[in-house]
């Protein structure tokens, strides 16, 4: 465990000076605060070294530089990536059954959901969905079977048209 022997003094002391740094530095806030707290964080995981620095802030202002140039370096890689490959295919929008379903499950009390979700879903054999829920394997198939029926009710068309030789 580093010693914190001067180190909140030294991250009161400095912190502003560095945000303000490499917030020009990156011309992002949200950014800049990233690097910085990521900087202090190597910064106090190697205090015992870093304290006897002549000059400490440096040493830290230096790394979340580094850190603050290495994502920039990363984002432009993946920009280049993107006109290289172009856009990733759009998803089609779901099917009218597909939102019906959705629809019908999210009227189900969640323990049944769930069930159904990972036995239909993912394929989990039963045993392994009672594990996953922490449930007993009965509990598990009761909750599978009693939302398979009230799904069949949810999703029941019902023609209200009158028969056309009625």
């Amino acid at each position: 465990m580093p010693d914190s022997d001067g180190f909140d003094e030294f991250y009161r002391g400095s912190r502003q000076r560095l945000l303000g740094f490499v917030y020009v530095l990156t011309g992002d806030l949200a950014e800049a605060q990233d690097a910085v707290q990521e900087a202090y964080i190597r910064a106090w995981q190697r205090w015992s070294t870093v304290r006897g620095y002549d000059d400490p802030e440096a040493w830290t202002r230096v790394v979340a530089s580094r850190i603050a140039v290495s994502r920039w370096r990363s984002l432009r890689s993946r920009a280049r990536a993107y006109l290289r490959h172009g856009a990733e295919e759009s998803m089609p929008a779901p099917s009218t059954d597909t939102v019906e379903v959705v629809t019908a499950l999210r009227r189900l009390p969640e323990e049944q959901r769930v069930a159904l979700a990972l036995y239909y879903l993912l394929g989990m054999p039963v045993a392994e969905v009672a594990r996953e829920t922490d449930a007993p394997v009965g509990t598990v198939k009761a909750r599978l079977s009693r939302g398979r029926a009230a799904l069949a009710e949810l999703l029941t068309v019902v023609d209200l048209e009158e028969p056309a030789d009625a």
